[in-house]
């Protein structure tokens, strides 16, 4: 029986691990998530359980004050955001690691200032790379396309992650 830990406190990955079918134990990750690599694709490597949010070519971690979350999320306002998420696996009984990235990218239509303040107010934007929450009903219906999946968009994409489970078994 295989048994998994989740190396992050995120709750979208907690949810969609637990979608996958997988039953964990979480461990979070105290990490520096302030390190500085300037290639995206790098650094989440290096983070190795986060995930960060690129708009007009800038990373975008988490939002610390309100007019950070406010200017982040006016800018995805008609525009689009990418994200770019890792995954890695360590099989403790082996010690084969296995690592990968994933991309996607969100489109919105017009994000309303109501919004934007209803989102601040609540406070969930301060917990997620970019202040991006594709998957909060005030912004879901404001989301025009998805090039990629959501579960990638959140933080764990499945498809990745499934496919680095395996790979770390069989090289065991």
């Amino acid at each position: 029986m295989m048994k998994l830990i989740l190396g992050s406190a995120s709750r979208s990955r907690r949810q969609i691990l637990s979608e996958m079918g997988y039953q964990f134990t979480v461990l979070s990750a105290d990490i520096d998530e302030e390190i500085r690599i300037e290639k995206p694709e790098e650094l989440v490597v290096a983070l190795a359980h986060e995930k960060v949010v690129i708009h007009d070519g800038v990373i975008r971690k988490k939002p610390t004050t309100s007019e950070g979350a406010r200017k982040f999320i006016q800018g995805y306002s008609q525009s689009h955001a990418s994200t770019i998420g890792s995954v890695l696996v360590t099989n403790m009984k082996s010690c084969v690691r296995m690592e990968g990235w994933d991309k996607s990218e969100v489109y919105f239509h017009k994000i309303p200032d109501e919004v934007i303040d209803s989102l601040i107010e609540e406070g969930s934007v301060f917990y997620v790379a970019g202040g991006l929450l594709v998957e909060h009903p005030l912004t879901s219906p404001l989301v025009e396309s998805i090039v990629g999946t959501m579960d990638s968009v959140m933080g764990l994409p499945k498809e990745l992650t499934e496919k680095l489970i395996k790979a770390s078994l069989q090289e065991s």
